[in-house]
C-alpha cells in the first residue's frame, strides 16, 4: 500500500456507523464564554471593530469589571429568553433560536449601554463637545 492511500475497512460485514448529527442549539458552553468575553471587549472599549468603536463614542466605555458582570447577566437573560421560546429538535428551528439568541445579546446589550448613559448624564461624545442634554 502506497503512503497516500488509506486502509480499508476490514470486512464489509462491519456496521455502518451512525447518521452525523448537527445540532445549533443550545451552544456549547465554550460558545458562550466567548460570547461573554467578546461581550467584555466591546463593552471596555478594548476590542477592535466598528461595534466597538461606535459604542464606546456613544456612550463610553465600562470598567472592566463592570463590563465582566454585565456581559454575563446579558448572555445569561439572553440565553434563557432564546431557550423559552418554542422550538423542535429540527437543524431549522435551532438555526432560528441561535437567531434570536443573537438578537437577543444585542438588544440586551444596547438596552445595558443606554440605561447606563441616561443614568450618568449626557453621552461622553455630547459632554466633551460642550452640548447640553
Amino acid at each position: 500500500m502506497a503512503a497516500h492511500e488509506l486502509p480499508r475497512a476490514a470486512s464489509a460485514s462491519a456496521s455502518p456507523s451512525p447518521p452525523f448529527s448537527f445540532a445549533v442549539w443550545p451552544p456549547t458552553r465554550r460558545t458562550r464564554d466567548a460570547v461573554v468575553r467578546r461581550l467584555v471587549a466591546v463593552l471596555s472599549g478594548e476590542g477592535a471593530g466598528d461595534t466597538t468603536t461606535a459604542l464606546r463614542k456613544r456612550y463610553g466605555a465600562v470598567p472592566a469589571a463592570d463590563a465582566e458582570h454585565a456581559a454575563r447577566a446579558v448572555e445569561e437573560e439572553a440565553f434563557d429568553a432564546a431557550s423559552a421560546a418554542p422550538s423542535s429538535s429540527s437543524v431549522e428551528d435551532g438555526i432560528e433560536t441561535l437567531q434570536l439568541y443573537s438578537r437577543e445579546v444585542s438588544n440586551r446589550l444596547l438596552a445595558f449601554v443606554r440605561s447606563r448613559s441616561s443614568a450618568a448624564g449626557a453621552p461622553p461624545a455630547a459632554a466633551a463637545a460642550g452640548e447640553v442634554a
